[in-house]
């Protein structure tokens, strides 16, 4: 009844192999058939996404314009690449190329088409400013008359006072709130089209809700992108908004701090709307809240009109911060892959004619062994091919042309696996041992050091991810997924394949050609240096004898080796005494 325990356990294990298989098919299937993308395109697909040297993509050429007109230097230059990559990273796609040219332009080439989401996260300069609020109004640009008749606000005239009456004390102080810069107000268009980025930092702005329904007179700056520490979206407890979650460095919490005192009593006071605090994204109004509470851990949120996206996009163009630089599309053209489906072709053929070498290697040293190294093999591809599907859709995921060499190079290691297993499987038959016990001793031994080595590929992969160039990430990335993967698949299905075929006549008793033939492995010893006496039926039999115990021999180590020739010597001695 023991004997049948671990047959139960490898059906069950084997079992659950199966339906990890059918639910990570079902986690694409959703995304195939189920969720959609905002264009109303499949959010996932059954063929893996392809990187931009093999698909193609888009390319955006961006034009740097600094504040002052004159050229941007290199160093500015190269801070907006990297502000840009990790913007696009973060939205999920991978394998973009994204460098500088020319002294002033930068290009990003993505692959696929690019969206519009993904074109404007690229460009927005992300430059947040923390404003007071001094007065707010509707966005009309016009009123009704005594007569009944809509007459718009006049241009304020230059003749009108645009100096304080007393020196403002604070960002909410109502003196900022000049004749002209009430006049300015009454007039501003919130459909025009301006570029309000570099206004003065130091004097009021007047700007509109990101949607045209109101537009504010606003303080000076009292905070900027700079002091962000971090920055997530999330959903508001109670009403269920999207919102994007700030946190403050300390300079940033002392003086938000201070702020929050400041509004909140203004509130108290009911002195509305000096009680608002408007965070401005690039000249636009994300929102406006009114302070309820003095806030002094540095962690404020955003509201505003935000889907999921739209907050997502916005706390990763905060985190990484403003871009030192604005920039205009000088070009955006679709273009055609850098290699080629020649180059994935070639690729493939490789990668075939490694797997036929693999299994003719296995097929000749183990003979129906090696078929269960195939087997395992093509489970491995099947989860490796299903679960590059779900990173396409889940994070972007591309391969690329280095992330098929990783691949192709994952046979070689998933291959190296079985045989550390097998061969240790063949040395406690050696050691005269069933091949049941041989298989479960076997096991024992090898895992420990597979997944030594295994741990150490894995390490190797994440180092390789995280110091490489961009074009080799795409290599460390799969080579660390299959090595992940190789683990999984010798555990849950290797292993307990050959805990069943060693329970079957053809393997558990050692045929010829099953690759557990004891004779052909030399297992002509009982124990440690302690040889079967060699019976000498018949000529081709002692011939097999005479080369399975050459091979033990071999196998012996300087201890067993010494320690038989004291037996033979002691038989010899015995002999002697006899005669």
């Amino acid at each position: 009844m023991a004997s049948s325990s671990p047959t139960r356990h490898a059906w069950r294990v084997l079992l659950g192999l199966l339906i990890v298989t059918a639910v990570l098919f079902g986690i694409n299937a959703l995304g195939v058939y189920v969720f959609k993308t905002d264009a109303g395109e499949p959010a996932s697909s059954w063929a893996p996404e392809l990187a931009l040297d093999l698909q193609g993509g888009t390319q955006i050429i961006l034009g740097a314009e600094s504040p002052d007109g004159a050229a941007p230097t290199e160093d500015q230059l190269n801070q907006a690449a990297a502000i840009i990559r990790q913007r696009v990273d973060a939205s999920g796609v991978a394998e973009a190329d994204i460098t500088t040219e020319g002294g002033r332009n930068i290009v990003v080439q993505i692959p696929g088409a690019a969206d519009q989401a993904t074109r404007d996260r690229i460009q927005a300069s992300a430059k947040l400013e923390l404003r007071p609020v001094i007065l707010a109004t509707d966005p009309a640009t016009s009123f009704v008359g005594e007569d009944g008749q809509e007459t718009a606000f006049p241009t304020p005239d230059d003749a009108m006072n645009a100096t304080p009456t007393a020196e403002p004390t604070d960002g909410s102080d109502p003196n900022w709130a000049t004749e002209r810069r009430i006049a300015e107000l009454q007039a501003y268009d919130c459909s025009a089209e301006r570029d309000s980025t570099n206004a003065p930092e130091d004097e009021p702005l007047i700007a509109c809700e990101e949607n045209g329904s109101a537009k504010y007179l606003l303080g000076p700056v009292e905070l900027d992108g700079t002091v962000i520490d971090d920055a997530t979206a999330g959903r508001e407890q109670q009403s269920g908004r999207w919102t994007v979650n700030l946190v403050f460095d300390a300079k940033g919490t002392e003086i938000f701090g201070e702020v929050s005192q400041r509004l909140n009593a203004n509130r108290l006071a009911q002195q509305s709307p000096r009680d608002q605090f408007a965070f401005v994204l690039d000249g636009k109004v994300l929102s406006a809240p009114t302070m309820q509470a003095v806030i002094l851990n540095g962690k404020p949120s955003i509201s505003g009109n935000f889907t999921q996206e739209s907050a997502k996009a916005l706390a990763d163009q905060l985190r990484y911060g403003a871009l030192p630089l604005s920039f205009t599309v000088e070009s955006s053209d679709t273009i055609s892959a850098t290699l080629g489906s020649q180059q994935l072709e070639i690729g493939l053929i490789t990668g075939l004619i490694g797997l036929g070498l693999v299994a003719l290697y296995s097929l000749i040293t183990y003979r129906a062994l090696g078929w269960v190294i195939m087997a395992s093999i093509g489970v491995m591809g099947v989860l490796t091919y299903i679960v590059i599907a779900i990173l396409a859709w889940r994070m972007g995921f591309r391969l690329s042309l280095a992330g098929v060499a990783g691949l192709i190079v994952s046979i070689g290691f998933t291959a190296d696996s079985f045989i550390v297993y097998f061969e240790r499987i063949r040395d406690e038959l050696r050691d005269g041992k069933s091949i049941v016990a041989a298989v479960e001793d076997g096991w024992g031994r090898a895992k420990r050091t597979i997944y030594i080595s295994k741990s150490i590929n894995v390490l190797a992969a994440v180092v390789l991810y995280v110091l490489a160039d961009a074009t080799v990430k795409g290599f460390a990335f799969t080579l660390g997924l299959t090595t992940l993967i190789d683990v999984f698949i010798f555990v849950i299905f290797t292993h307990p394949v050959m805990q069943l075929l060693a329970r079957t006549r053809f393997f558990g008793g050692g045929h010829k050609l099953s690759g557990l033939d004891p004779d052909a492995l030399g297992a002509v010893y009982r124990g440690r240096a302690q040889f079967r006496d060699v019976r000498t039926g018949s000529s081709g039999r002692a011939a097999r004898n005479k080369g399975a115990r050459g091979e033990a021999e071999k196998r012996q180590t300087i201890a067993e080796r010494k320690r038989a020739e004291a037996l033979a010597g002691s038989k010899d001695a015995g002999k002697d005494s006899d005669a």
